[in-house]
Order: structure tokens, then sequence, then C-alpha cells
């Protein structure tokens, strides 16, 4: 299953519903949300710094992940940026494709 970085941070509404339903009732939250597609949560972290929070998620394919995240987005509790996190065997993989690429005024 593909994996996924979300990173974040809370609106004044979201943060209130962290300080209401606590870590684990959030961390509980997005168990349900990313099951609910058919995935799995790995790890989910709360941070100091540009983002509040980490998830890392499987989910069966890109499409589930932009169903989660326009979901996540639109409740207006958060901002939200999605990354595609990849093994070093498809890094292995990618390195072996043949790309045909003319650079510009090439």
């Amino acid at each position: 299953m593909p994996k996924y970085l979300w990173h974040g941070t809370y609106t004044v509404e979201g943060l209130k519903g962290v300080m209401k339903d606590g870590g684990t009732g959030r961390r509980d939250a997005i168990k349900q949300l990313v099951e609910s597609v058919g995935g799995k949560l790995e790890s989910l972290y709360w941070a100091f710094g540009n983002s509040d929070f980490y998830i890392v998620v499987d989910l069966p394919d890109a499409e589930s992940a932009v169903a989660v995240a326009a979901t996540v987005i639109s409740s207006g509790a958060v901002t939200l940026q999605t990354t595609i996190l990849l093994t070093a065997e498809q890094v292995d993989t990618a390195m072996k494709k043949t790309v045909t690429y003319r650079r510009p005024g090439g």
C-alpha cells in the first residue's frame, strides 16, 4: 500500500477540538478516518514549529488520499499538506527507468 505523510496546523477552532478531545481522542478519530477508506494509521505525532502534527498512513491509492485530505481540509479545522513517501526499493526502480527529456532551450 502506498505510504503518505500528512502535516499541518490547526486553526483556532481545530485547536479547541484538540483541547476538548485530547491527544488520544484525536488519534482515535484519525485512525477511524483512515480505516474508513481501507487504510492504516502508522504514526501520529504533535510537534512544535511550522507544523502542529505529523501523520504517516498507509492508504490503498491516491484517490483515497485525496478524499481524506479534501474532507479534512473542508472541515476548516486544519491546514494540511500531503507528501507521498517512497521506499528505497521504489527509488531503485525509478532510477532504472529510461526517460526521454530535452531541457528548455536545449
